[in-house]
């Protein structure tokens, strides 16, 4: 049964609230760029290589500045490579973004963004960042909308970019065998080794790049 628009949203700010970025072990601390105070970007794409299939987000950052500048960073950083697609909730949504290395993860924890107007609806295929509770919370995390989960505008969940039509493919068929069985607290503290031990058969970011 599907749950209501309330219990949907209480269990994704709870699970939100417990970590910031999904988790890959190729990746050490020293190679990812700690957060900075970068110039905006433009409008851009991003092709997600991953274990499902590739998707592209394309981003307008007229919809959330903030949100478009981190992860425009967190791109150029590498930082969602080898990322597992941890909560993976059909009719719903797919949530991902906290890196498998602790340490990676803790130099972008504490830099959270400020929070942007709600322009774009969180619709199928649309792509924000989770948050908790709290105001200006953003850090790496993000989900990608399954349906129209327009209920979550209201609660300042701002888009910042969109998977058209050809790429939902990959992002349906990503594994939900294990829905949201996964702990946000150990990936953030254990890192990959915790979810391939538990969780050996999660899809994952191969590579995420800008387009050209």
């Amino acid at each position: 049964m599907r749950l209501t628009p309330l219990a949907l949203y209480v269990g994704f700010m709870l699970t939100a609230c417990s970590g910031g970025g999904g988790g890959s072990s190729e990746v050490d601390a020293g190679d990812v760029a700690a957060p900075d105070a970068s110039e905006a970007n433009d409008d851009f794409s991003v092709v997600f290589q991953t274990t499902a299939g590739d998707f592209t987000v394309d981003v307008t950052r007229d919809w959330s500045p903030n949100g478009a500048d981190r992860f425009g960073e967190l791109v150029d950083a590498g930082y969602y490579d080898g990322c597992r697609f941890f909560r993976v909730v059909p009719g719903f949504m797919v949530q991902f973004g906290i890196n498998g290395t602790p340490a990676t993860h803790a130099m972008w924890k504490d830099s959270p963004i400020q929070d942007d107007p709600v322009v774009e609806s969180n619709v199928r295929g649309y792509v924000s960042f989770a948050q908790t509770a709290e105001p200006n919370s953003r850090t790496t995390q993000l989900f990608i909308n399954y349906v129209d989960n327009s209920f979550l505008d209201p609660m300042n969940f701002s888009p910042f970019g969109v998977i058209r039509s050809g790429g939902m493919d990959a992002v349906d068929a990503l594994n939900s065998e294990y829905g949201e069985a996964p702990d946000q607290t150990q990936i953030t503290n254990v890192g990959t080794s915790y979810l391939d031990g538990n969780f050996p058969n999660l899809d994952f970011v191969e590579t995420a790049r800008r387009a050209p």
